[in-house]
Parts: C-alpha cells; sequence; structure tokens
C-alpha cells in the first residue's frame, strides 16, 4: 500500500512539472520574437561613425523641391570659333626650311619665325638681299637729305618723298627677314600667340607667294555645337543654357561658367544630316582641346516643384538606383529611387524621396562600402 502512494505521489509531481513547461517555453519563444521585431524594424541600416565619415569626405544636405530645367541629351563637337585661327602663308617664293618643330598643339608666340624661305639659285634671286640693298639705298639717300633740308637745298616736298621711300624700302625689308635677324631667306613669323593646329608644308617643299604654311589657333574662344533631333525641334527655340563633358574626362563643365552664351540654332535640318545644329561660344578653359567630341545636356524651359539630387549622392547596382539618407551621425539608409531627367550635374528624381530628407550628396560610395559589411540588426536612435 505504501508502495502504491508513493508512485501515485511521483505521477502527480511529474504532471504538475509538465505542465509548468511549456507556460516558460512560451515566455521565450515571446522574448525571440521580441527581438525579431526589433531587428526587422531597423533592418537595411548602415553604421557609420561621424569621425570616420568626415574623414572619408562623407557631405549630407536637406534636399528641398525646387527649380529644374526640361533637358535634351545629346553629343556634339568642340571647335575653334571662326576668326580665332589665321592661315601664316608664304611671303616669298622659294624652298621652305622649319626653324623650329612645328608639331600640332605647339605653342607659338606672336612675331616669332617659324620658317625661312630661300631663292638662292632661282631665277628672281634671294629677294632678302634685294630688298637688304634697297633698304639701304633709301637709308643712305634719306640720311643725306635730311642733312640738307634744314639748308633749302631739298625741299621739303622732295624730302617728304625720300622719307617715304626710305620707310616703304625699311618695312618690305624687315618684314620677309624677320627684323633683319634672318640668315638664309625670307623669314615668316607668327601673326599672334596660339598653337599650332595644322602644318601644311614639310622642308624643302618649294612654297609660291601666297601659299599657306600652317594654321595657328588662339584658342580664345571655342564653340560648342550640339546635333539635336529633329523629334526636338519644338523645344529647341526654348534652349538657352548646356552643360557638356568631355569624351576623356568626367569633369562637367557649364557654358555660362566659362562665359559663354547661344550663338544661334538651325530653322531645319541639313541636307547631309537629321540633325538641327544648336551653337554655343565660349571662353577657353585648361583641358579643353578644340576638335574634341563632347556629351551634352541643352536645357530650356524651368519647372518649379522638382526633387533634385546631385549627381554625385546616385549610387548604381544592376540597373536600380540609390541614395543614402542620413537618418542620424551615425548611422544611414539606403534608399531607392526613380530617375528622370538629368543636366549633367543633377538629376530629377521622381520617386523615392519626399523632400526633406537628409542625403548624402558627397562621399555616397564610402557609404556603400560600409553597407557591405556593417549593417546593423538592432540600432537605437529615434526616428
Amino acid at each position: 500500500m505504501k508502495t502504491i502512494n508513493l508512485l501515485v505521489l511521483g505521477i502527480c509531481v511529474c504532471a504538475v512539472s509538465c505542465g509548468n513547461a511549456p507556460e516558460h517555453g512560451d515566455e521565450h519563444e515571446g522574448h525571440a520574437h521580441e527581438t525579431e521585431e526589433a531587428a526587422h524594424q531597423h533592418s537595411g541600416e548602415i553604421s557609420l561613425p561621424a569621425a570616420k565619415a568626415e574623414a572619408a569626405g562623407v557631405v549630407s544636405a536637406v534636399i528641398e523641391p525646387g527649380r529644374f530645367r526640361e533637358v535634351i541629351a545629346t553629343g556634339g563637337d568642340v571647335t575653334s570659333a571662326p576668326g580665332d585661327a589665321v592661315t601664316v602663308v608664304a611671303n616669298v617664293s622659294g624652298v621652305v626650311d622649319f626653324r623650329k618643330d612645328l608639331a600640332e598643339g605647339v605653342r607659338i608666340s606672336e612675331n616669332e619665325i617659324l620658317f625661312s624661305i630661300a631663292s638662292d639659285g632661282l631665277l628672281e634671286g634671294d629677294p632678302v638681299r634685294r630688298a637688304k640693298i634697297e633698304y639701304e639705298t633709301a637709308k643712305a639717300e634719306y640720311e643725306r637729305a635730311a642733312g640738307l633740308v634744314d639748308e633749302n637745298i631739298v625741299s621739303r616736298k622732295e624730302f617728304e618723298s625720300i622719307r617715304s621711300a626710305y620707310e616703304t624700302a625699311r618695312l618690305k625689308y624687315e618684314a620677309i627677314s624677320g627684323d633683319g635677324q634672318s640668315d638664309g631667306g625670307a623669314a615668316v613669323v607668327a601673326p599672334k600667340d596660339g598653337y599650332v593646329s595644322a602644318c601644311l608644308v614639310k622642308s624643302g617643299d618649294y612654297v609660291s607667294v601666297g601659299q599657306p604654311l600652317a594654321v595657328i589657333s588662339g584658342n580664345d574662344r571655342l564653340y560648342l555645337t550640339a546635333d539635336v533631333s529633329e523629334r526636338y525641334a519644338a523645344l529647341v527655340p526654348g534652349i538657352k543654357d548646356a552643360n557638356f563633358r568631355l569624351q576623356y574626362g568626367d569633369k562637367v563643365y557649364g557654358i555660362r561658367e566659362l562665359g559663354g552664351s547661344l550663338v544661334s540654332y538651325g530653322r531645319n535640318t541639313g541636307e547631309a544630316s537629321p540633325f538641327i545644329p544648336v551653337t554655343f561660344a565660349f571662353k577657353r578653359a585648361e583641358g579643353i582641346i578644340p576638335g574634341s567630341y563632347a556629351e551634352i545636356w541643352l536645357m530650356g524651359t524651368e519647372r518649379d516643384n522638382v526633387i533634385s539630387v546631385p549627381m554625385s549622392a546616385l549610387t548604381e547596382e544592376q540597373g536600380v538606383y540609390f541614395v543614402y539618407i542620413r537618418l542620424d551621425e551615425d548611422c544611414y539608409r539606403k534608399q531607392p529611387v526613380t530617375v528622370g531627367a538629368t543636366d549633367g550635374l543633377r538629376a530629377e528624381i521622381l520617386s523615392g524621396l519626399k523632400g526633406g530628407e537628409t542625403v548624402v550628396v558627397q562621399g555616397a560610395i564610402h557609404v556603400r562600402l560600409a553597407s557591405a559589411g556593417n549593417a546593423i540588426p538592432a540600432h537605437t536612435h529615434n526616428h
């Protein structure tokens, strides 16, 4: 009987113990669920301490709706403006000889001797020697007359004629001899400062008077000509400004920043091209090479209440664009956005931002790199 009572007591204790176990398990399961919820609420947040962000050049700014222009994205060329390039021609006939290396791009100074043209052995003889003889003869006559005019031995009218002949002979001699500094032929000098854009002869070639020898470009004033598809013909009259980027660099230039303006636009397409030309003139800047192809953004009518971000704020992954929103000094969130038009400097945001968000505008790549290894599941900050 005593054995039976002990058996019954053991069964009761076991039953009570089993009944309490599920309750304890439920409490543990509930705590795990709460932790999972917290992790879910803060998933995708990126930790980047403020000190590291500052050292990496991460800059954030509040994005608000503002003005943004209609944009036509196209391509075109940078060329020298008409009148900016001058052609150097032969001043006498003869055999040309280079006085310096004249490869394209070589810097040239005004009045610098570029060529000498020798006429030794030709029927006409050496023009420099003939000019020198004429000059020295006229100079001697002028000096003689200058000493006699005050004594009325030479009339004032005759003296003026002698002086005119002397000045003419002097100018002729200096023009073909390079101010008397050329040896072995007539000197051909640069008419302006600039760069060699084309050399049209070779050393040893025979040239005639007036024959082009080289082209010198000052590159002080350049043209940007955009080729606009005819489907944008209705928008062309509203174009007033442009940004462009050259194919060999990442910098985006603004026409107005370069002191430029719209010159003209075509009223119709050309016979050999389906494009409408739109031309801007601007001052030359360092790094801009005439003849280069350019990616161009033509800007027209302004629109209000448009959300836009700098191009540096965008990152791209498999065709999807993202920005990074700063939640506090040490925390960021990756935000997908839909991009509309871009003017080369800023991009229109069609969706993903409402305005008022603090967005990383410089150094977004550093926040992206930080997101690769430190997404935090539970960050305690106030939203």
